[in-house]
């Protein structure tokens, strides 16, 4: 019951309307500019020609690079027609094996869509690394090991510093 009052009360004193308090407009100065310092230039604005505006024109093209031992394998085919209405496709041979595919048609009501899809599985891609130079992992018959001769100056001798040595905890 205490809490049904309580309810009420609250219901009244918030359906009461304060009176909008009234501000007086403020007025602010026009900001004044300074003139610049530079005087206009004599010679009249140059008055380009508007770009004439062409029909689509119609078009088809192809071309296609399939180089096996560099693995380049791409391809692009495109059409237009006169009213503006692009088809085409292209396709690379990604990094994984896969090649992708991509079909396309583009006007001026729709825009650019996209069809994207791949052909084939991805496998995990492990280039073919040789090192120019000889190492432990990659000998080389080709390359010999460098013989240069120990250097004549003696190794730096360093201070020990003044600080102590920082102490590591050894487990965690």
């Amino acid at each position: 019951m205490k809490v049904f009052i309580l309810a009420a009360l609250v219901a009244v004193v918030a359906s009461q309307a304060y009176p909008k308090p009234t501000y007086p407009e403020p007025s602010y100065p026009k900001p004044a500019y300074p003139e610049p310092a530079y005087p206009k230039p004599a010679y009249p604005s140059p008055a380009y020609a508007k770009t004439p505006e062409y029909a689509p024109m119609p078009y088809n093209f192809d071309w296609a690079v399939k180089d096996d031992p560099s693995y380049n394998d791409y391809a692009h085919q495109e059409t237009a027609d006169d009213k503006g209405y692009v088809t085409g496709s292209y396709r690379v041979l990604l990094p994984d094996g896969r090649t992708q595919v991509v079909n396309y048609k583009a006007d001026d009501y729709t825009g650019y869509v996209a069809d994207v899809k791949y052909e084939g599985e991805a496998k995990e891609y492990k280039p073919a690394y040789k090192p120019a130079y000889p190492s432990p992992a990659y000998p080389s018959p080709a390359y010999p090991s460098p013989a240069y001769p120990s250097p004549a100056y003696p190794s730096p001798a360093y201070p020990s510093p003044a600080y102590p040595a920082p102490k590591y905890p050894t487990k965690y």
